[in-house]
């Protein structure tokens, strides 16, 4: 088996599930509980909540855990908008966001609670600082815009964004989405200029279910889940603790690693794009030695991008078409369709992203499999 479908999920590193396991079977305790046991699991979670500010460059105080980067999302962008409802209801985000920023919007606005205004990427799926900021209105509340994204791994330049939008009016709450850049490209807080950033587990070898939201000192949103009071009020609900223990040591492998596993991906990436533009009329999407080091998303003009998946699948090779979150529906790429992308290509491409475990000989089998389903199937094209 070769899984080269890392931007879905990864699996969890062996040291991580071994914590986890712990929390579950020995330090099972409720964090609110007064005893050692729930001492003890308070405990872990300070511990991962402290890894977790390391490793964004902030307080402790300011990060709070989530079920993942869904709920991280929803609750910035929902939070925002019932904390700030006396200044408007308008939010400034780009074409390319994920479906729970894209979703939630919309969601939002067919209740009448939001405003929302789509900015355009260029072909490489960038969105242009300058367009974002012309988009912010008088009632702009909000500006959200992811740091990697998911589909294409383009890298935003969030920073510069934050800079003008503040600089235009610094009552603007501005919020990434940095689900796919954790331990891939540097993310700290404070060079981003952010003020909520979104975070999520399973992305970097911890358990699914558990991510987690910062949130700058200061900054005000509303809770979403009301109850125990959990999280400092933020998100009630007896914690996930194993999750939230994953989660801490998963991040802290991925600081201490993250220049040798950078520089081996980008020479993955390298390889693999020698090898794909060998097939003949492969179309590499954006710009992927720019971008991200661990995604890289190509076309092939006369093949099915789900039908080529299963293909590969048969013989051992797990990768995707665009985002796992919605691959399963059957619709255009709304990130491909928006970097202008020729609809043929779009319709063949699919999603390659390494994790922690991949290695050049994986990469170098799994451009052989891809070359040769792509041969098979385009046999079968109808003109």
């Amino acid at each position: 088996m070769i899984y080269l479908d890392n931007a879905a999920t990864t699996r969890v590193i062996p040291d991580v599930a071994e914590v986890v396991q712990k929390a579950m079977t020995e330090a099972f305790g409720n964090p609110s509980s007064p005893h050692t046991l729930g001492l003890e699991a308070e405990r872990l979670v300070r511990q991962a909540r402290e890894a977790v500010a390391a490793a964004l460059g902030c307080q402790a105080d300011e990060v709070y855990f989530t079920s993942g980067g869904t709920e991280a999302d929803n609750l910035a962008i929902r939070g925002t908008l019932q904390a700030k409802i006396r200044k408007g209801k308008h939010v400034v985000t780009s074409a390319v966001e994920h479906a729970a920023v894209l979703e939630t919007l919309k969601h939002l606005a067919q209740l009448g609670l939001c405003e929302y205004t789509l900015v355009p990427p260029d072909s490489t799926g960038k969105v242009a600082p300058e367009d974002v900021v012309k988009a912010v209105r008088d009632d702009t509340v909000l500006v959200t815009v992811m740091t990697v994204n998911n589909e294409v791994g383009t890298i935003q330049p969030v920073a510069e964004i934050a800079r003008l939008v503040k600089e235009r009016d610094p009552e603007v709450c501005v919020h990434s989405d940095a689900v796919q850049a954790l331990g891939k490209v540097r993310c700290r807080v404070k060079e981003l200029g952010v003020d909520l950033l979104s975070i999520s587990g399973h992305k970097l070898g911890a358990p699914k279910g558990v991510g987690g939201l910062y949130c700058r000192q200061g900054v005000r949103i509303v809770s979403q889940i009301t109850g125990g009071g959990q999280e400092r009020e933020m998100r009630s609900g007896t914690e996930n603790v194993p999750g939230i223990v994953g989660l801490g040591r998963a991040v802290a492998l991925a600081m201490e690693q993250m220049e040798e596993q950078t520089a081996l991906w980008r020479r993955l990436q390298e390889r693999l794009l020698a090898l794909l533009e060998e097939i003949p009329d492969a179309q590499v999407m954006g710009s992927p030695l720019a971008n991200a080091p661990h995604i890289v998303n190509v076309g092939f003009p006369g093949v099915r991008g789900e039908v080529l998946v299963h293909a590969l699948a048969a013989e051992g090779l797990f990768v995707s078409t665009g985002s796992a979150c919605s691959s399963r529906r059957e619709v255009a790429s709304h990130v491909l369709k928006a970097m202008g992308v020729n609809p043929q290509a779009a319709e063949g491409s699919i999603r390659i992203s390494f994790g922690w475990e991949n290695t050049m000989e994986e990469v170098e089998r799994a451009a052989e499999l891809i070359r040769e389903a792509v041969r098979d199937l385009r046999r079968f094209q109808r003109y």
